[in-house]
């Protein structure tokens, strides 16, 4: 493949790159993810969401009124036939700072898991433990994870559905065992986005032998059903996602949230009432705004690109 992009490439990524560092920023800026002298530890999978992340931040940290530093950490789970010279050979390239982990979780989680189970749960364990103990070696003072909107939503799903609870992944958070805050930037981005971004950006992806090739996991499973209905119902994963920003606690059944004991006809009518079972008027329209490749399309024939300020 020529690594020369044409001039429509060239088009898509810019507005791709100007739509994902809007939305990198309004997340940063709603849930103060990053101040003033933070040192930022970007956990580098070698996958495409976590290249997005470690690119928009070093843009974003260019422009930033703010100072604040940042480091790319990759673990080298010594999985077989992992490419270990890939991330150090493009971070070198990039210039930015790194350290790249070697612990031999592979053997732990192959020895510990049953064949035919899930190794998700172990592997998650210990790489925050191994990342957590990094994070204080560095002095950093937030992680970032790569996580996106899409993660997001599935979560919410599979907690739903299996755990009985209403939860998803926080867009910011304390460490498992107190000592750090973790952030995800990308809260705002959505997945298909990064995907097209990452393919223009020809980033060198490492796939994960480990969990994302093992066949029937739950969140997978939630994820393609998320991606029929955004593909069948243009506009619901949007919708799920202000959902998830706008909670009314006294409308749903949790007593530690909301004193519904002490509601009496003195309390007066409360976030609407009783309407969950009035037809509600819900206003919605699909933005009627044009895809990337009709836009470029409607461009005269001589296209100026201009660099994004």
């Amino acid at each position: 493949m020529s690594d020369i992009l044409t001039t429509k490439q060239l088009f898509t990524l810019k507005k791709l790159n100007k739509g994902l560092r809007q939305s990198t920023g309004q997340a940063i800026a709603d849930y103060n993810m990053i101040e003033e002298g933070d040192r930022i530890m970007v956990c580098l999978s070698g996958g495409k969401d976590s290249f997005t992340l470690l690119d928009i931040l070093i843009e974003l940290r260019s422009a930033a009124p703010i100072n604040f530093d940042i480091i790319a950490v990759n673990l080298d789970q010594k999985q077989p036939g992992f490419p270990a010279h890939i991330l150090p050979e493009y971070l070198q390239k990039l210039g930015v700072e790194y350290k790249i982990i070697e612990e031999d979780t592979y053997s732990i989680v192959q020895d510990k898991i049953p064949e035919g189970k899930t190794t998700c749960s172990l592997c998650s364990r210990l790489r925050r433990g191994i990342l957590y103990r990094t994070a204080k070696e560095l002095g950093a003072s937030k992680i970032a994870l790569g996580h996106h909107r899409d993660d997001m939503l599935a979560t919410m799903m599979l907690n739903l559905f299996f755990a009985g609870k209403l939860k998803s992944m926080p867009a910011k958070l304390v460490s498992d065992n107190g000592e750090h805050v973790v952030i995800r930037p990308l809260a705002y981005c959505k997945e298909k986005e990064i995907e097209q971004y990452a393919e223009l950006k020809r980033y060198p992806i490492i796939p994960c032998n480990l969990c994302g090739s093992q066949p029937n996991l739950q969140r997978q499973i939630s994820k393609q059903m998320l991606n029929d209905w955004d593909e069948k119902f243009p506009g619901r994963l949007e919708s799920m996602f202000t959902a998830m920003q706008n909670v009314v606690p006294s409308h749903l059944c949790d007593t530690d949230l909301f004193d519904f004991k002490s509601i009496s006809k003195d309390s007066g009518i409360i976030d609407g009432g009783d309407i969950a079972f009035d037809r509600e008027d819900i206003k919605y329209t699909a933005q009627e705004t044009m895809s990337i490749e009709a836009q470029f399309y409607s461009q005269d024939k001589i296209l100026e690109i201009r660099e994004l300020s």
